[in-house]
């Protein structure tokens, strides 16, 4: 069918990200699924220093929202889909909007923008679990902001998947809302509008080199290399603009064709699939940050300067369901202990440098668990390697990823050392039935990386008892000294 045809099998399987600059300022997803996550004023610290001015929750957690009270980063709190129900009940949408909104609107408190009323609710795969609350949440929510006094300036949307509007559309002036959900998605819209809150979609070009062998590399950049899809008198070269202006025409077709739109996640994955590397990162963020940065829109939006764009995502998450594909866990412009994985110009003006990183990182000592050369008996390995990955992250060991070179032994070496990472060093959690053994010697190996994790709450909690005890130990040593 070629490109024209073919379009609409294309632009519609994305489903996350982040992104923008210019007068709105440069916005980013903050996930917290992960074993080992950064103390939150810590990452608060690392947003400031790069200059982003918006993030993006997936939940409301009080240690998150009391670390980014006084920050002056605008935020979007979230609740959760397994939330939703519970918000169909009025007193409860009071409860929580009390309890996660405006107790923070205090002077210095947290500069609360949105509420995202679930995330990708409408997803095929959901199989309509979330049709009949989601509509029922986000109307409690608003009236809750509103009867709370804040509803002129906090605005409850719901962050849906570009699939909500591919329908049969073969080029995006067709777009239309996908046509099992037409009616409910007509309603969320005249609600949104008649509340002037904005309509948020996630869009994520690399899911369709993920979905569609076929699709053509180069239309998922921004650099203009790819041959153009042509719509009436609009040339698309790249999929961002075409999923985007099909979503246009999709509010334009129930009569809010000047709706404002956010694109709640964009970005492009580092590890986990043959697509997800840093360099293929690198290229993508390179062309979106200098469209933003010259106020570039879409053909049919073409106003750049108006649109709000949060990447996706800031740190990778190692506990992140891998059910989409293994490049799940590797969505962030930083790895997991806040250092950045490849340089980026935020402000898209051309230059390469790498971010900010995370200040004051605790990590684990340097130990690592790999396999002993000493076994003999072998019949257990393959066992204890699954064993060990389905407790832990090994998705650098899949195909087309940094660690997917290593032989048997490296691969039961890895796998060995990431729960051994996961269960803080516990000596125990390095045997395998005398398999496994600690070592000092990094085990890293060209581009694979064997990690040593950061130190957990718990740990650096352990850690601070042991020199308080220690300390005062020496204290009354001294104090005896001084009496004898």
């Amino acid at each position: 069918m070629g490109i024209r045809g073919n379009i609409m099998v294309w632009v519609f399987f994305f489903m996350a990200g982040l992104w923008w600059r210019a007068g709105e300022g440069l916005g980013v997803n903050w996930g917290t699924q992960a074993t080992h996550q950064l103390p939150p004023k810590t990452v608060v610290q690392m947003l400031r220093d790069n200059g982003f001015e918006k993030v993006k929750l997936f939940d409301a957690a009080a240690s998150t929202m009391s670390a980014l009270a006084g920050s002056g980063i605008e935020v979007m709190v979230a609740i959760p889909n397994d939330q939703l129900e519970t918000m169909n009940d009025y007193d409860s949408a009071k409860k929580w909007v009390k309890r996660s909104v405006t107790r923070y609107l205090f002077n210095g408190g947290v500069d609360v923008k949105y509420v995202a009323v679930g995330n990708e609710p409408f997803l095929s795969s959901y199989n309509g679990s979330f049709l009949n609350t989601t509509l029922p949440a986000l109307q409690n929510i608003q009236n809750a902001l509103n009867e709370a006094g804040v509803g002129d300036k906090i605005k409850a949307t719901v962050p849906l998947n570009a699939d909500v509007y591919y329908a049969s559309a073969v080029t995006p002036s067709s777009g239309r809302f996908r046509a099992d959900i037409a009616d409910l998605m007509t309603n969320i819209v005249e609600f949104l509008a008649k509340n002037s809150a904005p309509f948020t979609v996630n869009i994520y070009p690399f899911l369709s080199l993920y979905s569609d062998k076929s699709f053509p590399f180069d239309f998922a950049f921004f650099d203009g290399n790819a041959a153009p899809v042509v719509d009436g008198n609009i040339q698309y070269t790249n999929v961002f603009d075409a999923n985007f202006d099909t979503l246009v025409s999709a509010l334009a077709a129930v009569g809010h064709s000047a709706m404002p739109i956010i694109v709640g996640e964009v970005g492009w994955p580092t590890e986990g699939d043959i697509n997800a590397r840093a360099a293929y990162a690198q290229r993508f963020y390179g062309g979106l940050l200098r469209r933003i940065a010259a106020k570039v829109g879409t053909p049919l939006r073409p106003n750049g300067g108006d649109l709000e764009i949060y990447l996706f995502g800031l740190i990778d998450e190692d506990a992140k369901s891998i059910a989409p594909g293994n490049f799940e866990r590797h969505w962030g412009i930083f790895r997991y202990d806040g250092q950045p994985k490849f340089a980026m110009d935020l402000s898209g003006q051309g230059g390469q440098s790498f971010l900010v990183p995370a200040k004051g990182v605790e990590y684990l000592p340097a130990r690592w668990c790999v396999f002993n050369p000493a076994t003999e008996d072998l019949s257990k390995l393959g066992e204890s390697i699954t064993y060990a990955c389905t407790f832990s992250d090994c998705t650098a060991l899949g195909y087309g990823s940094s660690c997917n070179g290593l032989d048997e032994r490296g691969n039961a070496s890895y796998a060995f050392n990431m729960f051994f990472q996961v269960q803080n060093q516990a000596d125990e959690s390095c045997y395998f039935g005398g398999l496994a053994m600690v070592t000092t010697q990094n085990a890293s190996t060209g581009t694979c990386n064997f990690t040593v994790q950061i130190a957990s709450a718990a740990v650096q909690a352990t850690a601070a008892s042991s020199v308080v005890a220690l300390l005062s130990g020496v204290s009354v040593m001294l104090l005896l000294l001084f009496v004898l």
